[in-house]
């Protein structure tokens, strides 16, 4: 019984902030007649749209900062390091977080152009109220959809062209944001694992050599994991290996 009282005082109380909460979020109630029923402030009118439209505003921020990591070559970037990572033999060095944050900030620089364009076309004449929202929304993703474009396979976009069920398109440029969206993640990811692959060739060519020499000369008791990782960072640092890749990298996207 005790509990139950506990649990009812609880729901009281949350109800009760929420009665409080809602019309303070929602504002004043209009003036006339109408303002005399608090009740059809919060079940209709203008009033109830705004606290569902923070709702909205929340749940599009939370969800923001995947779509926008999708749209850019952080994808790409990310898989090849940690890629690299495997093939060196370091478990955790580098971090995750340095990992990420060189992924980032290299994506910065590579959509450093875009997002100049989108500042010029989109944001400053919606600042200045020259456009609507809708059509700022409209020439923003231009110049995003012309980065994607410019490295989604043809194979990608035929696919999701034929799931989606749209029309065939003419050109490229004819392609709904729905299809290039997910047909440039695809071709990143295919990017990236090939990137991948053709690092990890060289660092196996290395575990193979040193295991059939330690297992030929009877050193059984010492893993050759113990001799290949120092043999493969030393390479690596040998021919500077960071910026060989980053270069490589910096260049995919030329």
């Amino acid at each position: 019984m005790n509990r139950r009282l506990k649990i009812r005082r609880i729901v009281t109380v949350v109800v009760t902030l929420l009665l409080c909460v809602v019309p303070a979020v929602a504002g004043p109630p209009p003036a006339g007649p109408m303002s005399s029923s608090p009740a059809l402030s919060l079940t209709g009118g203008a009033s109830s749209s705004v606290p569902w439209g923070i709702v909205l505003l929340l749940t599009l921020l939370t969800l923001l900062p995947a779509v926008l990591l999708c749209m850019t070559p952080f994808v790409r970037l990310l898989v090849v390091f940690h890629f690299l990572r495997q093939a060196l033999g370091t478990q955790s060095t580098p971090t995750n977080q340095t990992l990420i944050g060189l992924a980032l900030v290299l994506t910065f620089f590579l959509m450093q152009p875009v997002g100049v364009a989108v500042q010029h076309n989109a944001v400053q004449p919606y600042r200045e109220g020259k456009i609507g929202i809708m059509e700022a929304l409209d020439r923003g993703s231009e110049p995003v959809r012309q980065f994607m474009l410019k490295y989604v396979r043809q194979k990608d976009a035929a696919l999701f062209v034929e799931l989606a069920k749209t029309p065939q398109p003419r050109s490229a440029n004819d392609l709904p944001m729905r299809v290039v969206v997910p047909a440039y993640i695809l071709s990143e990811l295919k990017a990236g694992f090939q990137i991948g692959a053709v690092l990890f060739l060289p660092f196996l060519v290395i575990d193979m050599v040193v295991a059939s020499i330690t297992t030929s000369i009877g050193m059984l008791q010492l893993p050759p994991v113990l001799i290949s990782t120092p043999l493969k960072l030393l390479l690596f640092v040998m021919v500077d290996g960071w910026n060989l890749l980053v270069g490589s990298l910096m260049r995919s996207f030329a």
